[in-house]
């Protein structure tokens, strides 16, 4: 085990930083030795030799003219060990870490800016200075566990003119704000890529970036390859799926895929598709993306969230999505979590309903299928005043640390505004570094409190209830009803899976009432009162008889 040892030079008993470096030293699997405050160079250079460093941390944060003669004594006094291939690193004031950074003994040079998994990836062993591809994997599944414990970062990006979106994309990679660029495409480009005839010239733009061609694609994954080379990944789409996804793998090397059961089709207009032919289709998705290895993302929970769906509900798409991966042969599942939905939720009972989803999935999982924790802020939960926004972005990916996420999906402060700019996503992606960083030191575990423990259980308990309903659904000739077309749409029809949004909506029956009691989002009876999922389920086949 290769060896760091650290300390504050000198004059100096500033040691906060020096404590954060060698516990990031710690994650990264090195043996640590704290050697304190106002260490003189000479005990510094000793205790180099006698703990037969392979790396030493020095710390200065005072004056930056008397730390520069210091160091600079220092640096004479130790070259023989440098030499010797002792690596030497400075962390201090951006004022000091200039003069450091020019002296040219220092392998590294952190001034407190860098994001703590840049300096984590150094004591890893990235080189300092400029970066390659290969220093980043361009897997989302190797690239997770690269990065642990820091989850990955991701953040929805497109701009409405490809000349826009292309400069964007270069500034947020130079930047290293994220490790996934979520390509936002426009409207047409999600449904008519392949039939330019359909396309509406006056749309375009309209919902983020107008890519009209696989050339387009290229050009915008040659942009994001620059500073920590972040992955991309973009909509499913809404028709021609499987041609769609092979034009991803080719020209983006698509991150992975995100792919509703229920959604982006007629029932909520975004595309073609009965809801039926949706759901196979759908499944043809998972199937392809998994016979080549390509992580899955079925975005479903939060469909229903947005649409003011029981929190029950919630559970139960999210069993289903990663029920329906399984089944058509995905191995690394993304489990969507967005926070915050519907708004109104208490963090508490948020916090419960995510929890309770991971607990229903968790016996899914088995050495051919893993499920990555993603999860992020509720879209419609954003205010509108910027200083509220930051505020409630930071608040909540901080609670969304407590189920120790694999990837934050970062939705910008802007989000009530208007749609992100490279700066906003950049400025999103410090705050959201903050609050996770703020997370790692030491979050307190809430996932222990009594009424969140004691809403998970009431909320996979009454989940089995609607799943055994849609089991019940099945036509005899049936093997796997979770995974069949025909009774998931029976699920929806007949009102077992429904939200108030879908109210008249032709394709679900639209009657289930719910509201916000002491946090939770209930099924409730015409009186106002909640009810059961049996109580709800019995109500509907009464109705029926």
């Amino acid at each position: 085990m290769k060896t760091v040892i650290a300390g504050a030079i000198g004059e100096c008993v500033h040691v906060a930083g020096v404590i954060n470096f060698l516990r990031l030293a710690e994650q990264a699997g090195l043996r640590t030795v704290f050697l304190g405050p106002a260490v003189s160079p000479e005990d510094l250079i000793e205790a180099a030799v006698k703990e037969n460093a392979d790396l030493v941390g020095v710390s200065y944060r005072l004056t930056p003219e008397t730390g520069e003669r210091l160091l600079g004594e220092f640096a004479e006094a130790a070259d023989e060990l440098r030499q010797a291939g002792v690596r030497f690193t400075f962390g201090g004031t951006p004022p000091v870490a200039e003069r450091a950074r020019a002296m040219g003994f220092f392998d590294a040079v952190f001034d407190g800016s860098e994001p703590a998994e840049t300096v984590l990836a150094y004591l890893r062993g990235q080189k300092p200075g400029a970066a390659t591809e290969a220093d980043y994997s361009q897997s989302a599944v190797d690239r997770i566990r690269w990065k642990r414990p820091f989850p990955l970062l991701r953040h929805h990006y497109g701009q409405p003119t490809m000349e826009a979106t292309l400069a964007g994309i270069r500034e947020i990679a130079e930047a290293k704000a994220l490790d996934v660029i979520s390509l936002g495409i426009d409207q047409d480009a999600q449904e008519y890529f392949f039939h330019p005839e359909r396309q509406n010239p006056r749309r375009k733009g309209a919902g983020g970036v107008p890519v009209r061609s696989a050339a387009d694609y290229r050009a915008l994954y040659e942009a994001s390859r620059a500073g920590n080379y972040p992955l991309l990944r973009s909509y499913s789409g809404t028709d021609d799926f499987l041609e769609l996804a092979e034009m991803y793998q080719e020209t983006i090397n698509i991150a992975w895929c995100a792919i509703p059961i229920f959604w982006f089709n007629r029932m909520d207009g975004r595309g073609p598709w009965g809801l039926e032919d949706s759901i196979r289709k759908h499944q043809e998705v998972m199937a392809w993306y998994g016979e080549r290895g390509i992580p899955v993302e079925l975005n479903e929970p939060h469909h229903w969230g947005m649409r003011d769906a029981s929190d029950v509900t919630f559970v139960v798409s999210a069993y289903l999505s990663s029920y329906n991966a399984k089944a058509f042969g995905v191995g690394d599942y993304v489990a969507q979590m967005m926070f915050n939905s519907p708004p109104g939720t208490s963090d508490a009972m948020d916090l419960a309903k995510m929890l309770a989803c991971l607990k229903i999935t968790e016996p899914l999982e088995d050495d051919g299928f893993a499920i990555w924790r993603q999860t992020r802020t509720g879209l419609l939960s954003y205010p509108l005043q910027d200083d509220a926004a930051r505020a409630h972005l930071a608040a909540s990916i901080y609670l969304q640390m407590a189920v120790k996420p694999h990837i934050v999906h970062i939705v910008g402060h802007t989000e009530a505004h208007h749609a992100a700019t490279a700066e906003d996503v950049i400025a999103a992606s410090r705050m959201a570094r903050q609050a996770i960083q703020n997370a790692l030191a030491g979050q307190p575990d809430m996932t222990k409190d009594p009424a969140i423990q004691a809403r998970i259980g009431t909320l996979v308990s009454e989940a089995e209830v609607t799943l055994d309903a849609i089991r019940n659904l099945a036509e005899d000739s049936v093997d796997d009803p979770l995974a069949d077309p025909g009774t998931l749409t029976k699920a929806v029809t007949t009102g077992i899976l429904d939200a108030p949004h879908l109210r008249n909506n032709p394709f679900a029956k639209g009657q289930t009432r719910t509201r916000i009691l002491d946090g939770a989002c209930l099924a409730i009876d015409s009186a106002g009162e909640p009810i059961s999922e049996s109580e709800r389920i019995f109500g509907l086949f009464e109705e029926e008889a």
